[in-house]
C-alpha cells in the first residue's frame, strides 16, 4: 500500500499521529501542499490512499488516480477544493474530520478581533522601531457581533463573545434553538440584516456558489461605518477588490483574516499592504493540540476505510467495502 501525504502541518508537527501512520506498515510518499492541479496530477496514479489538505483535487486528478486510489482522507473539514461529485461518481470514499479544530479557530478569531480593536500590530511595530507612541484603542465589551454560521466554530465564537460581554446576533439556516437560548443569541433570519446591524461580523460559513463573494461592494456599502470583519472560514467569501476599497475609504474599520482568495498570495495582493488589515497565513487551526487531533482523525479514517469499515466521518455516500 502506498499513501500520499501532502498536509504540511501534519508533517511538521510531532505527535502520536506519526506513530499511528507508521504502524500501518504502508509506504508513505510526502509532498508539501497545498498542491496545484498539475502538481497533484503528477503524484497520483500509483497511490492507494491520499491524506490531503487544500490540494486541488479535480475530476482530472481523480480520473487519473481512480484505478488504484481507494480512499481520500481530508485533513480538516473544508472540501471546497475537492470535486466531491467526481469522487462520488468514481466510487471513491471521501472522509473528513469534523469537530477537531473548532476551539482553536474560535480562539484565533478573537486574537484577530482584539488585535484590531487594540491596535496591537501597529503598536508592536512602533515599539520595535524604537519609538513610544500610544494609540487610542477600543473595548469590545458591549459591541454587537453578528456571527454568520452557527456550526461548531460559530458556536465556540458565541461562547467566547458572551464571556467578553458582547451583544450576540446569529444567522444560520439551521437554527440551534437550545444553544441560542442558553447564550442569549438573537436570531436574525436575513443575511443582509445581520450584516447591516452589526459592529463586528464573524464569518463561519462553507464556501459554495451561493456564498462566494457574499461580502461584496454592495453589501459593504450598507454596513455600519467602521465595521470590523473577521474571516477564519474561506477567503473567497469576501470580494478582495471590494474589501480593499472599503478599507481605504474607512467604511470598514478593520479586516482580520486567516484566509485569502489566493494562497499563498502574490506579493502585490491588495490586502497585504492595508494598515487596518491583519492577514495571517491560514494558521487558525494550526496549534499543536488541534493538529494532533486532526491528523489522528485523518489517519484513523484512512485505516478504517482502507479496511472496508465505516470511517469516523464521510462526506459522500460511497460504500467503503469493496468486492
Amino acid at each position: 500500500m502506498r499513501i500520499l501525504l501532502t498536509t504540511t502541518s501534519f508533517q511538521d508537527t510531532p505527535g502520536a499521529h506519526h506513530d499511528l501512520l507508521k504502524e500501518t506498515g504502508w509506504e508513505i510518499i510526502t509532498a508539501r501542499g497545498p498542491l496545484s492541479e498539475e502538481d497533484t496530477l503528477a503524484l497520483v496514479g500509483d497511490v492507494d490512499g491520499f491524506i490531503c489538505g487544500d490540494d486541488a483535487i479535480t475530476r482530472r486528478v481523480l480520473e487519473k488516480a481512480r484505478p488504484r486510489l481507494k480512499v481520500l482522507s481530508k485533513y480538516g473539514i473544508g472540501v471546497d477544493k475537492i470535486d466531491v461529485q467526481a469522487a462520488t461518481d468514481l466510487g471513491i470514499p471521501l472522509c473528513y474530520t469534523p469537530g477537531v479544530n473548532h476551539t482553536t479557530v474560535a480562539e484565533h478569531c478573537f486574537a484577530l478581533l482584539l488585535a484590531l480593536y487594540k491596535n496591537l500590530v501597529a503598536e508592536v511595530d512602533i515599539t520595535r522601531s524604537g519609538k513610544w507612541k500610544r494609540l487610542i484603542g477600543h473595548e469590545i465589551m458591549g459591541k454587537r457581533i453578528g456571527i454568520v454560521g452557527l456550526g461548531r466554530i460559530g458556536k465556540e465564537v458565541a461562547i467566547r463573545a458572551k464571556a467578553f460581554g458582547l451583544d450576540i446576533a446569529g444567522y444560520d439556516i439551521y437554527w440551534p434553538d437550545a444553544f441560542a437560548e442558553e447564550y442569549g443569541i438573537e436570531r436574525i433570519e436575513d443575511l443582509d440584516t445581520i450584516l447591516e446591524t452589526s459592529d463586528i461580523i464573524s464569518l463561519h460559513t462553507n464556501l459554495n456558489e451561493q456564498t462566494r463573494n457574499m461580502i461584496n461592494l454592495q453589501r459593504l456599502s450598507r454596513m455600519k461605518d467602521g465595521v470590523i470583519i473577521i474571516n477564519c472560514a474561506r477567503g473567497e467569501l469576501v470580494n478582495t477588490g471590494a474589501m480593499a476599497h472599503a478599507l481605504q475609504i474607512g467604511k470598514v474599520g478593520g479586516y482580520g483574516t486567516d484566509v485569502l482568495d489566493e494562497e499563498p498570495p502574490p506579493p502585490d495582493h491588495p490586502l497585504l499592504k492595508e494598515p487596518n488589515c491583519i492577514v495571517t497565513p491560514h494558521i487558525g487551526s494550526r496549534t499543536y493540540e488541534s493538529v494532533v487531533r486532526q491528523a489522528s482523525a485523518a489517519v484513523n479514517n484512512l485505516i478504517l476505510a482502507m479496511k472496508g469499515e465505516k470511517p469516523l466521518a464521510q462526506v459522500n455516500d460511497v460504500p467503503t467495502k469493496r468486492d
